[in-house]
Order: structure tokens, then C-alpha cells, then sequence
């Protein structure tokens, strides 16, 4: 932290605002302590940091000010009704200035996603702290600025004009994985912290999970979840990648009951090492799962890595990447992958959608090898068809294998488009679809429908991949009300 004494500079006047009333002045918050957080809502070290700052909002209440500035990263990002929409999913209470421009960020002198500029009390510039893991040092110097303000008798407790920005759904909220398993679908209904099991028609089966966030095994909404994400069938078994608990989670579909089989429900960053204890390995934001004969591969988005579980041998290792964010091939150890965030199982290779990179990659099962089908770095997108990397996609996050067809289908989400790419030719092509798509999360196939999470629209839409026929599936909730 600098010893400088520098007056924070003030945010632009025509920034759009969200969660308040009127647009803030920092001169108004003399005071109180400000922290202003540079974030953009594709990054998954953005999110992690989302519960510490609700945690120093609950603790010190009107005597801080957190302001969200957000500085976006791709295209879709830009457009402040997104940006509204990424506000509700994630639950956030704070006032938010979208700043599209990055005139704060350049103000600031900005480098680094997230990054937390502290201000005192008496309106001077303390510090930046980039990244995230910042909590008990924030928590520190907060408490050791308001105890001077309150000695100076200048600390400032009136409230903030705030107004949160609350965007509805009717049974679902912002869905974000979908998998098909025979007669049946499993969504994961991540703004309401469940997952649900339809029928073909929409038709509500059972809910697994309270709806309230936590990490409880039990029988349907005797369970808790948090923030759920992949889904992957097995057998008798769902499993699910639960990604705001950092832990793999396993729905028995004969019993209802929900276990636990990997994460202690905490975020960890291990080396991934082979471990017949999984319960105790700290996971990292899993975002995806898929399976392929008896393993359970992981795309560990807050790691950058991809790992696996031996579901017969209670084995957890991590496969592939060093833990580095960026996009490199070739051996494991070597590979570098960028918030991996879908998966889907191929014959001989795992296929990965690695968001930040706007690529498609596959990892080889046997060695973990790493080879990129689509993309080129971690600010290279847009939106292209065409043959390998000259085709661009812009943060894929769903990913389907088709066999017969020998495809991948993509949820190429902030295009708000499904992609379809050749596996033999590498072309990359648009499914024209009869419906509008709104940041798709998740798709699935079912060997003749594609089905997909069309997530900031609050719901699940069927396609079909010749025509490109696409209809919203009607989900209805049973006389006997499973809403908690």
C-alpha cells in the first residue's frame, strides 16, 4: 500500500449506473471507507471476490461504500442491460458504474481484473490491491481507517440511495447447464440454487435442493446447493459441478438422496495431486463435468485446469494445465487453459470450452495432452464461422458431443448463437435458430434435439439441429407447490 497522499480523483458524471437511486459522488461519501471494485463479469476472480465484499458490507455496514466499476472485457459486456442482468445473477447489492470506456480504470492507472482501489475516509487514495484473497487485508485496513475517523469524529453513517436490480424468471432463474438422461432432464436452476428434474414436456418431476444457498447432503430440499453449474448422468447417478460450494456434488436418482463426493466446500488453489480422499481436496469454482468410461472429468474454472475423478478407485488428480491463465498447447504440465467452463466427452478425447480464451480445445484422455481446435488467445474474439483458428467464437461455455454426426454443438454464449463444429473439417458454422437467444450457458444432446439453457431468458429451449425449429419448453411447477 502507498503512503501517498493523493485525492481520489472523481468518477465521470455520465457514467450508467445500477443498484442505486442517482449516481454517486465520491465527495459525498467523506466518512466512510470506499472501496471501488474493477470487475468484469466474465471473470471467474471477479466472482470469487464477490463474497468477500458482501461479507465487509455486512460487517461494517453504513460506514462503507463498495462501488463496482465495471470494466468490460469482451463486446457482449459493453451493453449495460447485460450488465444489469450479470448484477442480478450474481446477486449483487452494491452500487455498480458501468464504464465501458475505461475512463476510471485509465484515472486510476488500473492493470489487472479484479483489482480493489481503497479510499479513507478523507477522500485520499490509500491503495490498489489486484486480485483476489484479499479479505482479511481489506478487513484490516478498513477497520483501522473508520476507528481513526471515528477518534477524528468524521465518520459518516448515512445510508446510500440504493435501488437493487431485481430481473425475474418464472420457475427458473438464469439456468445455467442442462443434461439429458433418457426420458428426463436435469437443469441446473443456479439463481435459485437447485437443480431440477423435468420430464420431455417440462413438467417439474423433482427438486433437489432448498433453494437457499449452502452445502447440506440430504433428500431433495432437504439438500442445499450453491450456485450449481455442470451436470453429467451416470447411470443411476447425477453429478453435479457445484460451483459456488467448490465441491462435486452426486443426485441418486433412485433414492432422491444428495452426497457430497469431492470439495471441502471451500476454495482452494492445490497442486492437484493424486488424492484417494477427495472429500478433503479443496476445489477451485468447478464450472462443468463429463464422463467418460468410469472417470468424472472436472473443468476447474477457477484453476484453469481440467482434472479427474475415478469414480470406481475414489481417485482425484488433476489431468491437465499448469494453473496458468492463457492459451498454450502440448503436454500437460506445459498446457496453459483460460476459465475452462464446458465439457463434453468424445470418443477419444475430452472437448473443453475454454471461455476466457474463446476457444475450443481437447484434452487426450490417456495423457492429458492439450491441442486447440478454435481460437487464438485470450483477446482474440468475435464472431466468424470458418475453418479452425480463422473461425472466432466470444466466451463459449456450453459444449455438446454429437457421435453420429461427429460434431461438437456449441453455446457460443455472448454471441448468443449455437455453433456447430466439424470434427473431421474443423469448420466452424451458425445453426440458425427460430428463437432469440440471450448468453446461452449450457447445451445438451439427446440424439435427435439439442436442448439449451437460454440462461438470461430464464429458460430451457429445444432445437432441432437440421431445421434449426427451436420452441421454449414450458416448465410447470405440479399442484403440490416444489417452489421453496
Amino acid at each position: 500500500m502507498s503512503e501517498a497522499r493523493i485525492r481520489a480523483p472523481e468518477l465521470p458524471p455520465d457514467l450508467e449506473w445500477f443498484n442505486t437511486e442517482r449516481p454517486l459522488r465520491l465527495s459525498e461519501q467523506r466518512g466512510k471507507v470506499v472501496l471501488l471494485d474493477f470487475w468484469t463479469y466474465c471473470c471467474i476472480n471477479c466472482m470469487h471476490i464477490l463474497p468477500d465484499l458482501r461479507y465487509l458490507e455486512d460487517k461494517y455496514g453504513e460506514s462503507l461504500c463498495v462501488i463496482g466499476i465495471h470494466s468490460p472485457k469482451f463486446p457482449n459486456e459493453r451493453v449495460g442491460e447485460q450488465v444489469r442482468k450479470a448484477i442480478a445473477r450474481y446477486h449483487i447489492r452494491h452500487p455498480v458504474a458501468h464504464d465501458p470506456a475505461f475512463r476510471v480504470w485509465r484515472t486510476y492507472g488500473i492493470r489487472a481484473w479484479p483489482s480493489v482501489l481503497f479510499i479513507d475516509p478523507e477522500g485520499y487514495v490509500v491503495g490498489v490491491l489486484p486480485g483476489e484473497g484479499r479479505r482479511r487485508q481489506l478487513d484490516a485496513l478498513i477497520q483501522q481507517h473508520l476507528e481513526a475517523a471515528e477518534r477524528k469524529g468524521i465518520l459518516n453513517l448515512e445510508p446510500l440511495p440504493l435501488r437493487r436490480e431485481r430481473l425475474g424468471g418464472g420457475v427458473l432463474s438464469f439456468p445455467g447447464k442442462v443434461v439429458a438422461a433418457g426420458e428426463r432432464l436435469f437443469v441446473s436452476d443456479s439463481g435459485r440454487n437447485r437443480v431440477l428434474e423435468l420430464n420431455a414436456h417440462g413438467r417439474v418431476v423433482r427438486v433437489f435442493g432448498s433453494g437457499s444457498p449452502g452445502l447440506v447432503d440430504g433428500r431433495e430440499t432437504e439438500a442445499a446447493f450453491c450456485e450449481p453449474q455442470g451436470l453429467a448422468a451416470v447411470g443411476d447417478y447425477v453429478y453435479v459441478a457445484d460451483r459456488g460450494n467448490h465441491a462435486i456434488r452426486r443426485i441418486d436418482r433412485v433414492s432422491a438422496e444428495v452426497h457430497t463426493v469431492a470439495g471441502t466446500g471451500r476454495q482452494g488453489r492445490v497442486p492437484g495431486a493424486p488424492s484417494d480422499r477427495p472429500l478433503e481436496v479443496p476445489l477451485n469454482s468447478p464450472w462443468d463435468v463429463a464422463h467418460h468410461e468410469g472417470v468424472l472429468y472436472i473443468a476447474m474454472a477457477g484453476q484453469h485446469q481440467i482434472w479427474r475423478l475415478d469414480l470406481a478407485r475414489n481417485v482425484i488428480a488433476r489431468l491437465s494445465g499448469s494453473g496458468r491463465e492463457d492459451l498454450v498447447d502440448g503436454p500437460a504440465d506445459q498446457a496453459a487453459f483460460a476459465q475452462p467452463s464446458g465439457l463434453a466427452a468424445g470418443m477419444a478425447w475430452l472437448y473443453v470450452a475454454d471461455s476466457e480464451s474463446s476457444a475450443i480445445r481437447r484434452v487426450r484422455y490417456s495423457d492429458g495432452l492439450v491441442e486447440t481446435l478454435v481460437g487464438q488467445g485470450l483477446f482474440e474474439f468475435g464472431d466468424r464461422d470458418g475453418i479452425g483458428r480463422e473461425a472466432r467464437l466470444q466466451h463459449p461455455l456450453g459444449l455438446a458431443y454429437d457421435g453420429r454426426r461427429d460434431c461438437l454443438w456449441i453455446a457460443d454464449t455472448y454471441n448468443h448463437k449455437v455453433r456447430k463444429l466439424d470434427l473431421r473439417t474443423r469448420t466452424l458454422t451458425t445453426l440458425p435458430v427460430g428463437c432469440t437467444l440471450d448468453e446461452p450457458g449450457g447445451i445438451s444432446w439427446d440424439g435427435r434435439r439439442l436442448w439449451v439453457t437460454n440462461t438470461n431468458r430464464h429458460e430451457i429451449v429445444r432445437v432441432d439441429p437440421d431445421s434449426g425449429e427451436c420452441a421454449a419448453l414450458e416448465v410447470v411447477v405440479p399442484e403440490v407447490d416444489l417452489l421453496p
